[in-house]
């Protein structure tokens, strides 16, 4: 990546100078499309057929699980486990799809996580700290962490795979400094309940009602956008339709959850983040800019981009999504240990890369990296049910991997 110079022209420069959320005049938008290829129709059909795709896998997944476990797989009980399960991955699979989309890496997730989990952990435990406070140190680790490993690869121009590389190691020896090596327990029942406990059914209704409506004024409103832009949108009739399968889903997934326990609460968190991330991603100037990062990095400079704010901004979001899935990941076990957290680098960017994100940059949507990150606590979830050993789920795990990776390969070669 070159580093971000000074526009020679400055009456352009005060015109065209990016802003993360406001809308630019359709002047400016127009101008940074004809730096960046275009989307064609075959381009929207590819995205919706790798979402489709994903769904059609997971359906076949279950339904493989469901008869070699005599249903048991799809009890209320289970599904609430499967989704609680999901919860790290996904939470932590939002923030990497960002990374990933602006042609980054991060490897440090794992190790992270068990740092900011941690240091939750210690200053509740250690330092007598109430609620509020071990939750502020939880996220804002994270966030500096972030931000710290952002501006070796913004403004250092170290490589994010030797930056992260290194973070895997280096907060993976802080935590096990500072606990030195021991499992800190949690006794604040408040602080557990972030990962434990459930919402009553009423509650779990009312904000299935407001997913429903959020989801309908975002499909509507995109589809708008794309016709006042002049760009190819899909038929106000089949938005339609997808609205209707997505209230019915909606519906199915409270319904289910109610059935055993209520919604978890973790469960409520990760989809905040997903619903907060696809509209960071799809609805603002600042989610264009990241795919036109990693798109092309050169012609997103031209168009007066900065590439380098804006790498520094996805890691802090990257850090702070991490420390959000370390403080769930500590609530849930009830404890906080040095080696929490580990390989949950690889289930993230798995979950990505399954999801249909490309490890190029440029491609990649949240919805399909959260259908990545469930088909991947599936494979655990139904695999730990048979009784599958745990050498055998890695192999098929890394074998999924491959084969995903394989495939966006071929398909960039073919395209």
């Amino acid at each position: 990546m070159k580093p971000d110079g000074p526009n020679r022209n400055p009456s352009t420069q005060k015109k065209n100078g990016p802003s993360f959320f406001i809308l630019h005049p359709a002047s400016f938008f127009l101008r940074l499309l004809s730096y960046c290829p275009r989307p064609a129709t075959s381009n929207f059909a590819k995205s919706a057929w790798r979402t489709y795709s994903m769904v059609a896998a997971l359906v076949v997944l279950w339904a493989i699980f469901a008869y070699v476990t005599d249903s048991t797989f799809l009890t209320a009980r289970n599904f609430s486990n499967l989704m609680r399960q999901t919860t790290i991955t996904a939470i932590l699979a939002v923030g990497m799809l960002m990374v990933i989309v602006t042609g980054q890496i991060d490897l440090s997730v794992g190790s992270v996580v068990g740092l900011t989990g941690g240091l939750t952990a210690i200053a509740q435990a250690w330092l007598g700290w109430g609620l509020w406070a071990s939750l502020a140190m939880g996220l804002t680790t994270g966030l500096a962490v972030g931000a710290v490993q952002g501006l070796f690869v913004a403004y250092a121009n170290i490589p994010a795979f030797i930056v992260t590389l290194g973070g895997l190691l280096a907060w993976r020896g802080a935590i096990k400094g500072l606990s030195k090596g021991n499992t800190i327990p949690i006794n604040l029942a408040s602080f557990k309940a972030i990962g434990q406990d459930y919402m009553p059914p009423a509650i779990g209704w009312a904000l299935a009602l407001l997913a429903m409506i959020a989801l309908g004024y975002f499909m509507v409103r995109r589809h708008r956008a794309r016709l006042r832009y002049g760009i190819v949108a899909t038929r106000l009739g089949a938005v339609i339709l997808s609205l209707a399968w997505a209230v019915v889903l909606i519906l199915a997934f409270t319904g289910t959850l109610n059935a055993y326990a209520g919604v978890p609460i973790p469960v409520i968190i990760w989809l905040a983040v997903a619903l907060s991330g696809a509209f960071l991603t799809q609805q603002t100037i600042f989610g264009r800019y990241l795919f036109a990062i990693g798109g092309n990095p050169e012609a997103a400079r031209l168009s007066g981009i900065n590439l380098r704010r804006h790498l520094l901004a996805v890691f802090c979001i990257m850090g702070a999504l991490t420390g959000v899935a370390g403080i769930i990941y500590t609530a849930r076990v009830g404890a906080a240990s040095p080696d929490a957290g580990r390989l949950l680098e690889l289930d993230a960017i798995a979950a990505c890369v399954i999801g249909g994100a490309s490890l190029m940059g440029g491609r990649g949507t949240v919805l399909g990296a959260c259908l990545g990150a469930l088909f991947m606590a599936s494979l655990d979830n139904g695999m730990s049910l048979k009784n599958v050993p745990d050498f055998t789920q890695d192999i098929v795990k890394g074998a999924i991997l491959v084969t995903a990776v394989g495939l966006d390969v071929w398909g960039r070669e073919r395209s």
